[in-house]
C-alpha cells in the first residue's frame, strides 16, 4: 500500500517525474563519458537540490546514480574504456564483441542485464529496508556509535588494495569533518583563525573537488580519451548483430538472477560497491560455465553477468543509509547531504514518521520508474549516444566540465572560500588516487564523523561507566567485534595474497 501511494505521489508531482526522466538521460551520458562517473555528475548537480522539493531532488540524484552505472557499459563496450569502475569487467567480453561488429548486440545485452539487476536490487531495498528498520528503531547512542565505528573499520579495510591506506583514508576524512566549532563547547577546532571555517567544510565543494576536479586532473595527465574515434566501430549491417535474440535472453536469465543476488548481497555491505560486485559475478559465472575458455572472447554471458551484478548494487547500497544512517556507497553518501538540506534525518526513524515514510516510498517508486526510463533510452539510443561521445573533442569537453564544477562549488553558498576548498580537495583527491588511497572511504568518513562524535558524547554523558558502556551493551559489543573481525580477516587475506604472489 505504501508503494502504491508512492507511485501516486510521484505521478501527481509532475516536476519530480520530469526530473526522473531527465536523470535517466543525464546519468547515461555521465556514465558513458570516460572519466566522468555518476558520483562526479551527482556532486556537480547537488547544488540544484537547494532549489527543488525533497522528492524531486532525491529522485533526480538517485536515478542519476542508477543510470550512471549502466552508462559506464557503453564506454566499456564501444571504446574499451570503462566509463565507471563498475564496468571494468564488462570490457572483457564487450569490446571483443564490438571488434566483431556486434556492438549493437552487446549494448542491448548490457541494457537488459542492467534493468534486470536494478529491479532485483530495488525489490531487495524495498523489502529489506523496512524489515531492518523495525529492528534498529530501538537503538540508542551507544549502539549507534558502535555501528559508526564498525562502518569506519569495515569501509576503511575493504575499500582499495591496501588495508592501511584504507584506514588512513577513513581517519583523514573523520579529521577533516571535525574542522569547525565543537558541537557542545562551541570552541573552534582546526580553523586556523579563518572565520569561514567555523561552520565546518561544506559538503558540496568537497565532493566536487574529490570527485570532479581530481578526475579532470587525471584525464589531463593521462589523455585517456585520446583515440576514441579510432576505437569506435560502425554499426554492423547484419540485423542479428544489432539485437539480442529471445533464445540468447532466455539463456542469460538464470545467470542474471544469480549475478543480481550476488550484487544485492555485496550492495548491503558498506564500502564494497559495484566494482567488487561486477568482478565477483563475472568470476563466479565463468567458473560455473561449461565453456569457460570462451569467456573474454566476446560472448553475451560475459556482459550479462557483470552488468546485472553492478546494477543490483544500487538499491541495496541504500539499506545501510535508510536503516542506520550509514551510507553504503559514495552515491548514498552524497544523498545524505540532500536529506539534510531538506531537513530529513536518515536512520530507522525515517520509517516511523508519516511524512518521511511517504517520501521514501515515493523515492522507491521513482527508482522503479527511472530503471524503465534508462532501460528504454539505452536499448534504443545506446549506440547513438556512443557515436556522439566518440566525436566529442576532449579539449572542449573537460574544460567545460571544470568550469561547470567551479560554478557549482560557488553556487551552493555564493562563497569564494568554497571554490578554494573545491580546488584544494581536487588536488588532495588527485594525490590520494595517485598514491592509491581511498577517496570513497575518505568521503564516507567525512559524512559520518560528526554523527559519530555526537553519538559518542551522548552515550558517555548518559552512562556512569564512561567508555566501558560500549563493551557492556551486548548490541554495541557485537557490532564492534564484527567490525574488527572484518578488519582482521581482511588484513590476513591481503597478507596471504602477498605471500602467495611472492612465492609464485
Amino acid at each position: 500500500m505504501d508503494l502504491i501511494n508512492g507511485f501516486i505521489n510521484l505521478f501527481t508531482n509532475l516536476e519530480a517525474l520530469g526530473f526522473v526522466i531527465l536523470a535517466s538521460f543525464v546519468g547515461i551520458v555521465a556514465g558513458a563519458l570516460p572519466g566522468l562517473t555518476a558520483s562526479a555528475a551527482i556532486a556537480m548537480l547537488l547544488p540544484l537540490s537547494f532549489h527543488l522539493d525533497a522528492l524531486s531532488a532525491l529522485a533526480f540524484l538517485y536515478v542519476i546514480g542508477k543510470s550512471g552505472r549502466y552508462g559506464g557499459s557503453i564506454a566499456a563496450i564501444l571504446f574499451n574504456t570503462p566509463g565507471t569502475a563498475a564496468s571494468a569487467a564488462t570490457m572483457q567480453d564487450g569490446y571483443p564483441m564490438t571488434q566483431q561488429g556486434k556492438a549493437g548486440k552487446a549494448l542491448k545485452t548490457a541494457t537488459l542485464a542492467s534493468v534486470v539487476g536494478d529491479y532485483f536490487g530495488e525489490i531487495v531495498l524495498i523489502l529489506g529496508a523496512v524489515l531492518i528498520a523495525t529492528f534498529t528503531s530501538q537503538f540508542g547512542p551507544t549502539e549507534y556509535f558502535a555501528i559508526y565505528v564498525m562502518a569506519f573499520v569495515v569501509i576503511g579495510s575493504v575499500v582499495g588494495k591496501s588495508v592501511l591506506k584504507g584506514i588512513l583514508s577513513t581517519l583523514l576524512g573523520a579529521i577533516v569533518a571535525l574542522i569547525g566549532l565543537d558541537s557542545i563547547t562551541a570552541e573552534p577546532r582546526m580553523t586556523m583563525g579563518i572565520y569561514e571555517l567555523e561552520d565546518g567544510l561544506a559538503l558540496v565543494p568537497l565532493l566536487i573537488g574529490v570527485f570532479v576536479i581530481s578526475e579532470i586532473i587525471v584525464q589531463a595527465e593521462q589523455a585517456a580519451r585520446k583515440g576514441l574515434q579510432e576505437s569506435y566501430k560502425k554499426r554492423s549491417d547484419n540485423p542479428e548483430d544489432n539485437k539480442q535474440t529471445w533464445p540468447e535472453f532466455l539463456r542469460c536469465v538464470p545467470l542474471m538472477l544469480r549475478s543480481s543476488a550476488i550484487g544485492s548481497f555485496i550492495g548491503m555491505m558498506p564500502g564494497l560497491g559495484s566494482s567488487v560486485a561486477c568482478f565477483v559475478a563475472y568470476g563466479e559465472e565463468k567458473r560455473r560455465s561449461k565453456n569457460p575458455e570462451k569467456w573474454g572472447t566476446g560472448i553475451v554471458e560475459g556482459i550479462a553477468a557483470p552488468e546485472s551484478a553492478n546494477n543490483a548494487v544500487s538499491g541495496p547500497s541504500m539499506i545501510p543509509l535508510l536503516t542506520l544512517g550509514i551510507p553504503g556507497s559514495t552515491v548514498a553518501a552524497i544523498l545524505v547531504g540532500v536529506f539534510l538540506i531538506h531537513g530529513i534525518q536518515v536512520g530507522p526513524t525515517i520509517f516511523t514518521d508519516p511524512t518521511s515514510r511517504e517520501l521514501i516510498f515515493s523515492l522507491f517508486a521513482a527508482g522503479l520508474v527511472g530503471i524503465a526510463c534508462y532501460g528504454a533510452m539505452g536499448y534504443w539510443g545506446g549506440p547513438a549516444i556512443g557515436a556522439v561521445i566518440a566525436y566529442l573533442p576532449a579539449r572542449l569537453l573537460y574544460p567545460f566540465i571544470f568550469l561547470t564544477a567551479i560554478a557549482a562549488a560557488y553556487s551552493s553558498r555564493a562563497s569564494i572560500m568554497d571554490v578554494v576548498i573545491a580546488l584544494l580537495f581536487g588536488i588532495i583527491g588527485y594525490v590520494m588516487r595517485r598514491t592509491e588511497f581511498s577517496t570513497a572511504a575518505f568521503v564516507i568518513a567525512f559524512v559520518l564523523a560528526r554523527n559519530a562524535e555526537e553519538a559518542f558524547r551522548q552515550a558517555v554523558l548518559l552512562s556512569n561507566d564512561g567508555a566501558l558502556i560500549f563493551f557492556k551493551e551486548p548490541v554495541s559489543l557485537t557490532f564492534l567485534c564484527l567490525g574488527f573481525g572484518v578488519l582482521a580477516f581482511r588484513a590476513y587475506s591481503v597478507s596471504k595474497a602477498k605471500k602467495a604472489k611472492g612465492s609464485g
